[in-house]
């Protein structure tokens, strides 16, 4: 009895994990820009939309299955773990911080790291930041960002916080010369003093 019970709550782990990846791969498959003919996007977005209704995603929020399967799916990592192995280069996030003086300097700051895993940290920081939905959440995360920037920079009098994706050009737009542009997300203004400071 104890070996069913393990294997039904495989099956149902392994089913999931083939849900989420599916979804995944349909859904990036579907907007194009691989290698695959675009006829065949109709069929993949079909596929999309029977694996979400499978996941029961599409059911109301209030619904004890949905709940149910939605935690699991985030508690055991499966829809960011397996979504990683999608057929498409991720989305190329980035971070500036524009810092103001009050002689009317601007500078300039990127994120720093100390090391290579820091900056995985921070890709996937990034990630997951342009999927929150709560804005006092997003907000809160880049005003402990800037505070960091500002520490280091106490004499500016604003920091301009402005988080976006990059645009990689087609092949055929590279050809004609065009280069890669910068789409704006989300943009903050942070104001610090010495109060703000720890004691």
């Amino acid at each position: 009895m104890k070996r069913k019970i393990y294997l039904a709550c495989f099956a149902v782990h392994f089913v999931l994990i083939l849900l989420v990846g599916s979804r995944r791969a349909f859904s990036i498959l579907s907007e194009g820009g691989t290698l695959l003919p675009s006829a065949w996007s109709p069929a993949l977005k079909r596929g999309e939309v029977i694996t979400t209704d499978a996941l029961g995603q599409n059911l109301d929020g209030s619904n004890v299955l949905q709940q149910t399967a939605a935690a699991y799916i985030r508690c055991a990592g499966i829809e960011i773990g397996y979504g990683f192995f999608a057929p498409k280069v991720a989305t190329t996030r980035k971070l500036v911080f524009e810092l103001s003086y009050p002689d009317g300097r601007l500078e300039y700051e990127l994120p720093r790291v100390g090391n290579e895993s820091t900056g995985l940290r921070l890709t996937l920081l990034f990630e997951n930041l342009s999927r929150i939905q709560y804005e006092p959440l997003r907000q809160t995360i880049f005003k402990m960002m800037a505070f960091a920037v500002w520490q280091e920079h106490p004499d500016a009098e604003r920091i301009r916080t402005v988080f976006g994706f990059v645009v990689a050009p087609r092949l055929a737009d590279v050809e004609q010369g065009k280069k890669e542009s910068y789409q704006v997300l989300y943009a903050y203004d942070f104001r610090f003093s010495n109060s703000d400071e720890p004691h």
